[in-house]
C-alpha cells in the first residue's frame, strides 16, 4: 500500500472529522470510503455510457424503435401482472 498526501482546508477537515464521528469511522476510513464510492460511481457511469452508445448504434443500424409512450403502457401492464402484446418497432429517423 502506498501513501498519498492531500491538502485539505481546515473547515473541510473539521466537517470530515464530524461526519466520520457520526458514522463511527476514523477520518481516514471515511475519506477512503468517499474516494472509493466516487470511483465506483464514475466506473458505473462509464459502463452505462458504453451500453447506451452500443444501443444507440444498434438503433441507428436497424432504423427501428418503440416509442416511449407504447413502452410505458406495456411495462405498466406487465408490472400489474397482465400479459400485453409487445409494442411493434417502427422506423426511426434521428
Amino acid at each position: 500500500m502506498t501513501t498519498t498526501t492531500i491538502r485539505i482546508e481546515d473547515t473541510l477537515k473539521s466537517r470530515i472529522a464530524a461526519a466520520a464521528e457520526r458514522t463511527g469511522k476514523t477520518a481516514h476510513a471515511f475519506i477512503l470510503d468517499a474516494i472509493s464510492q466516487t470511483v465506483e460511481q464514475l466506473e458505473q457511469d462509464g459502463e452505462f455510457d458504453e451500453v447506451a452508445e452500443q444501443r444507440w448504434k444498434a438503433l441507428l443500424a436497424s432504423g427501428k424503435t418503440v416509442s416511449w409512450d407504447e413502452t410505458r403502457v406495456y411495462l405498466s401492464a406487465r408490472s400489474q401482472g397482465a400479459n400485453p402484446r409487445k409494442p411493434v418497432a417502427r422506423s426511426f429517423k434521428p
